[in-house]
């Protein structure tokens, strides 16, 4: 079974541009004779003229071992291909061209360990936003082989917590990429992983790995960074009011009627986009 772990990665519309956020579970704690914590979200950076240039976010779930060399893998190719690039962020044409050899290079070693007896035990996820702020987003099975997800469904997730209620729960709270706009992503993504780690317990709870990677407008270039501490604490809670929201909209369903409910709900958002129209009326 592959990934004692939960990674997911959307796709999320800002303004006109796409940008990718991944995030990840509890980090794993790696046994042995000197324990350590494994990373399963590696951003992938250049140093040019001292200034930071993202190339790529990696994430992975399963063996610590496999994991480790993949990271290194995608690493090695992708930093060695940023000359060509002229030491910017990879177009989306380009990063392809380079997810392309990294596929080459890990069916390889499949190959090889497999012929050796050796199972491969590991899922990969490589993303990474253009200067024209075009996502990419593809997910590496055990064999290596690649498959784009950018387009359809506009989201990757690996790990045990995909089979136990992450794939469902990212539908049933209707993610889509066209209106991710409208929604935080942020939120709903550690919501997931926090729901799925209360029902599987090879996934910890969100404890705040996650990168978003984006074309900032104002500074005109791509950025990428870590959730910072003190959004990882609003998160936190604002997950914890979610839940109990929906356990109140359920009882509620008992109580009213879902008919009800709902006609309740419609005119509270018309209302409430009414307010918002005449906000900017006003504000004009």
């Amino acid at each position: 079974m592959v990934g004692m772990t939960l990674v997911i990665a959307v796709k999320w519309l800002m303004r006109d541009k796409e940008a990718v956020l991944m995030v990840s579970d509890t980090r794993a704690r790696v046994g042995g004779l000197t324990p350590y914590e494994a990373r399963k979200i590696l951003p992938i950076i250049i140093i040019r003229d001292e200034e930071e240039v993202p190339l790529a976010i990696v994430g992975g779930a399963g063996e610590a071992t496999f994991i480790k060399y993949a990271f290194r893998v995608c690493e090695d190719v992708l930093k060695s291909r940023a000359g060509e690039w002229n030491y910017r962020t990879p177009t989306a044409l380009q990063f392809e061209k380079a997810v392309r050899a990294i596929e080459g290079i890990l069916t390889d070693r499949y190959f090889y360990l497999e012929s050796k007896g050796i199972e491969s035990n590991y899922q990969l996820i490589l993303a990474s936003v253009d200067e024209y702020g075009k996502a990419s987003i593809y997910t590496v099975d055990s064999r290596g082989l690649v498959t784009p997800v950018h387009d359809n469904p506009g989201f990757a997730m690996i790990g045990s917590g995909f089979i136990t209620g992450g794939a469902l729960l990212m539908r049933l709270l209707g993610y889509s990429p066209e209106t991710s706009n409208e929604m935080d992503l942020g939120v709903l993504t550690a919501f997931i992983i926090d729901v799925v780690s209360l029902v599987d317990q090879n996934v910890g709870p969100f404890t705040g790995e996650s990168y978003l990677m984006r074309y900032d407008v104002e500074e005109r270039k791509v950025t990428l960074g870590p959730l910072k501490p003190e959004a990882i604490i609003e998160y936190r809670e604002r997950v914890k009011q979610r839940r109990n929201l929906i356990r109140h909209l359920w009882r509620l369903c008992d109580l009213i009627g879902e008919e009800n409910l709902e006609e309740i709900l419609q005119e509270f958002e018309k209302e409430l986009s009414q307010g918002e129209l005449h906000a900017k009326l006003e504000n004009s």
